[in-house]
């Protein structure tokens, strides 16, 4: 069948007929699994929850759903609405009952209340429920910062969670349980342990977590001795990222290497670096399948890519620090921790606060030539070959700073910066490769600037390892902190010596200096940046006739109206 040739070319505009219609696409909800109300009932624990929200005693609640369950959102709403006022009825029903049951001998008493009593007492508060429906960073996290807007008391998390711990609001963990089939669990166990003496440790994500009891007692029926079944712990910073561990693991981390672990569910790529490096392997029952095969988990090359980003970050002049949490406890001493590091090691950083990372953002700022994610221990690892610069967590920072000759890669990697906190030790790299003890210093004379001159020349080149090219300038931040000459210059009579511009000794690689602090940023803005600002693209430019070329742009009428149907000017044309 032949395609008839076009008159004309397409119209690709909106006629003026359709100006005012509202051109947004409708949603097809059918296709969403939408579970029975019994169901939601169960799936969100409405009962426990209003218990929770009883007994503390909370009147503003936010809800906070992933964006996969805000389908269910408004049930919940309207049954958790219905628990707690029932809930209030019984309260009032129950007091009722006790009055009546000795009447007459609290008669007395309730007229005595009565009479303290003002006419304009108000009734206690009902709860107030909130559904946040976006979440700030990621969605395993408690977002504080949204439920803050409404002033809440406690937020009621949905889903599986990161359990970092927040560091204002109380929080109700509901992990939605998800269901299993235990019989193809069972048989794909036995056959991937034949062998009944190991040792083996069973862990589930946390939807799945309730059919651990049940999959340890089958499998000791079977004669599996040597298995573990691990807990729900909020301890991000275990061995075993928020479970319970062997016992002989309490005392020696290594104990935890003669272990072989069997997890429920494909587990986030931070927590499976994290199992990978502290047993002895790690087997994955997917969960998203008909017909599922335990596999085993290979991490030697997400490891390696790893560290090469680490060796590319060594020459590294200046870091940008991405905090990406605000609800996260103790994120401001790892914050503080961080600055320290990059400083000691003669480097800058920039701090920002940004929501959800994406390649956008970041590319926004082209001097920053690596970026250290502060965020929960599952979010901080950020793999992506859409972003312009190497991400990396706190924990692979403190090796990257490194020297060529103190970094050892062992293939250990944990993602909660609270163990970097716990696990710091002194001295602190100093910003020549070397340790200052306790902060002291040396002690400086007359001729110090001389031996600090001296000092950097002798220091051994540095190179970067991909390119094998050499790097003048990596720790831009050294050259600022060079101490300065004990006694000023002095004129015959012993007058000092009035301070000269005239000549002046420029340091090598110097940066422009903004509060008398180097500044690299303001040096690649000066140096490399086309654009520095709206009112940059008009900046009167001297040409070698001497004429002027460029000018400010003259001020006109812009366009008036709504977005669309928008007259411009004078002109009277409807667009």
């Amino acid at each position: 069948m032949s395609v008839p040739a076009l008159a004309s070319a397409p119209v690709l505009s909106t006629p003026d007929t359709h100006i005012f219609e509202d051109p947004t696409p409708t949603v097809d909800t059918s296709s969403i699994a939408r579970l029975p109300d019994e169901q939601v009932a169960l799936t969100y624990e409405i009962e426990r929850t209003v218990k929770e929200i009883k007994v503390g005693r909370w009147k503003r609640i936010a809800l906070q759903f992933p964006d996969q369950m805000l389908v269910d959102a408004p049930r919940v709403y309207g049954q958790l609405a219905r628990g707690l006022r029932e809930a209030r009825k019984e309260e009032g029903n129950l007091q009722g009952a006790t009055v009546a049951q000795d009447e007459p001998a609290v008669e007395e008493d309730i007229a005595k209340k009565l009479k303290g009593a003002s006419i304009g007492e108000e009734e206690e508060e009902e709860e107030r429920l909130f559904i946040l429906a976006d979440t700030s960073y990621g969605a395993c996290c408690v977002d504080e910062v949204a439920a803050e807007h409404v002033d809440a008391d406690v937020v009621v998390h949905y889903g599986r969670s990161c359990l970092s711990p927040p560091s204002r609001l109380p929080v109700v963990y509901v992990f939605t349980e998800r269901p299993l089939q235990l019989e193809p669990l069972i048989s794909t166990f036995k056959e991937t342990y034949s062998d009944k003496e190991q040792k083996i440790i069973l862990m589930a994500d946390i939807p799945y977590g309730h059919h651990i009891p049940k999959l340890h007692d089958c499998l000791r029926e079977d004669g599996y001795t040597n298995v573990y079944a691990t807990e729900v712990v909020h301890n991000p910073s275990s061995l075993l990222p928020n479970r319970t561990i062997p016992s002989e693991a309490s005392d020696s981390k290594d104990a935890l290497r003669d272990y072989h672990l069997f997890h429920i569910s494909d587990p986030p790529p931070s927590l499976l670096l994290t199992l990978s490096s502290r047993v002895a392997s790690t087997h994955i029952y997917p969960t998203d399948t008909p017909s599922p095969n335990a596999t085993l988990a290979s991490t030697s090359l997400a490891l390696r890519r790893r560290y090469a980003l680490l060796t590319s970050l060594s020459t590294t002049s200046v870091f940008g620090i991405l905090i990406n949490t605000l609800s996260v406890k103790n994120y401001m001493h790892i914050l503080s921790h961080v600055q320290k590091q990059i400083t000691a090691a003669g480097k800058k950083h920039y701090t920002f606060v940004v929501g959800k990372v994406n390649a956008a953002k970041v590319a926004n700022f082209s001097e920053v030539g690596g970026w250290v994610v502060i965020g929960c221990w599952e979010s901080s690892l950020i793999e992506s070959k859409e972003f312009w610069r190497p991400i990396i967590t706190p924990f692979e920072l403190g090796i990257g700073l490194q020297s060529d000759e103190e970094r050892v890669w062992t293939g250990e990697w944990t993602g909660d910066f609270q163990t970097v906190l716990e696990e710091k030790k002194e001295p602190v790299p100093g910003t020549n490769g070397t340790a200052h003890q306790n902060g002291n210093a040396a002690e400086t004379n007359g001729d110090a600037e001389g031996d600090y001159d001296s000092e950097e020349e002798s220091a051994p080149p540095e190179f970067d390892l991909r390119t094998g090219r050499y790097v003048s300038h990596s720790r831009p931040m050294r050259s600022s902190t060079a101490p300065k000459a004990a006694s000023s210059a002095t004129l015959g009579d012993g007058r000092a010596a009035p301070s000269s511009t005239a000549l002046t000794k420029r340091a090598n690689g110097d940066l422009v200096q903004i509060g008398g602090v180097a500044s690299p940023g303001a040096e690649f803005l000066r140096e490399n940046r086309t654009w520095q600002g709206l009112g940059s693209d008009y900046k009167r430019q001297e040409e070698g006739d001497g004429k002027v070329n460029g000018h400010a742009a003259k001020m006109e009428e812009g366009r008036s109206g709504i977005a669309r149907g928008y007259v411009v000017a004078d002109e009277g044309r409807v667009h």
